[in-house]
């Protein structure tokens, strides 16, 4: 076993330092050892060549560290990205913290459409959340990119801790680094930053930040929703399916016997039902392309992986997992939306309809009330 060198922790995603293997997490040049802050070689690698350095972590490690949680008297505050809402939900976390109070924040606000009503989209949150058997003490909607709603996340955080512990907690890919970041620019000590990428696993163990002298922000490896899709595709795929600007949504009238490909990564048949607008949300980036269901089995065949339906492209695309079907009967009244993990999501009308989707196996694929 590697040694940890005088158990120094790497400044930006909190591993253990070690110079011995440079292929285990936490290695760094033994020239490195004389800096004060020790930034490993895979993080110098993430923030400085925007590599990918997959590390894997057990989930049992994660339980692990949820029940240490509960264990303790703090405030958990639980990060989803409004984006990907169910896909970045993590399930059951209130069996592992305890009685320790849950803020949930929604993050990456500045994803969704600008004129969205934050009020509704605040009361969306909490329906859901309770549907998901959370309660959380409160809700707030923020960027980490923009910085819209530090300042009412700080106020919450203060509210609810209770001059206790605060642990930052989500599934990877959340925006957790990056949001403790925008923390620390704005209220805290501006040279302390965590590593960020859009690459799921950044962090790999706990990260302590001082708050005051008695107690500490901490943040935790993300933990692995392994229904998004996002852990199925390369990293230049990954770039085009997660969005980094607002989505322009897209608005198809379709009838009946007819399909949508999102690029190569999912199908959705409208099989039966009058006449109806279908809006796509989804990466700006992705080729929305219809055709008439008959023809879409060969359509998919044909041009798999080219302009017409890409991502991915070229051979990647038969990289995928085959695609497994999820058929909806959505009764005629409120909006629903059709949420592919990691992908998106497709908003129906209320006139009704039988839609079948198809999206790689694996990959969750569920129905909801609208969030917008």
């Amino acid at each position: 076993m590697e040694s940890m060198v005088e158990a120094r922790h790497c400044a930006g995603c909190g591993v253990g330092i070690q110079i011995e293997d440079p292929k285990k997490p936490g290695f760094v040049p033994s020239g490195a050892l004389a800096k004060e802050k020790i930034i490993c070689q895979r993080c110098f690698r993430i923030k400085h060549y925007n590599e990918v350095a997959q590390v894997s972590m057990d989930d049992n490690d994660f339980i692990q560290i949820l029940n240490e949680i509960g264990a303790t008297k703090a405030l958990v505050v639980k990060v989803v990205d409004i984006f990907d809402f169910n896909g970045s939900w993590l399930k059951g976390l209130h069996r592992f913290v305890g009685a320790n109070p849950i803020l949930l924040v929604g993050n990456k606000l500045d994803l969704l459409p600008k004129a969205i009503n934050t009020n509704r989209l605040v009361n969306w949150m909490k329906y859901e959340a309770k549907q998901l058997g959370l309660k959380p003490v409160d809700v707030v909607l923020c960027s980490a990119e923009k910085g819209t709603g530090i300042e009412r996340l700080v106020e919450a955080m203060s509210t609810y801790r209770k001059r206790q512990d605060v642990y930052i907690v989500g599934a990877t890919n959340v925006g957790k680094s990056s949001l403790i970041n925008r923390l620390l620019k704005e209220y805290g000590e501006g040279d302390t930053e965590l590593t960020t990428s859009r690459f799921p696993g950044t962090t790999l163990d706990m990260i302590e930040i001082p708050i005051d002298e008695k107690t500490s922000m901490f943040d935790t490896p993300g933990i692995i929703n392994r229904d998004q899709i996002v852990h199925m595709v390369s990293p230049e795929d990954l770039k085009l399916i997660s969005p980094e600007k607002a989505i322009n949504p897209k608005v198809f009238q379709l009838n009946d016997n007819q399909t949508l490909f999102l690029g190569a990564m999912a199908r959705i048949d409208f099989v039966r039902g009058d006449k109806q607008s279908f809006v796509v949300y989804a990466s700006n980036r992705i080729h929305i392309h219809r055709t008439k269901l008959e023809k879409a089995d060969e359509l998919y065949l044909t041009h798999r992986g080219t302009d017409i339906l890409s991502p991915p492209s070229g051979e990647k695309a038969s990289m995928l997992p085959p695609f497994r079907r999820a058929s909806f009967k959505i009764p005629p009244g409120e909006k629903k939306d059709i949420v592919i993990s990691g992908l998106g999501w497709i908003t129906l009308g209320t006139a009704g309809a039988w839609v079948d989707v198809y999206a790689p196996e694996g990959v969750s694929v569920l129905i909801r009330n609208s969030l917008i």
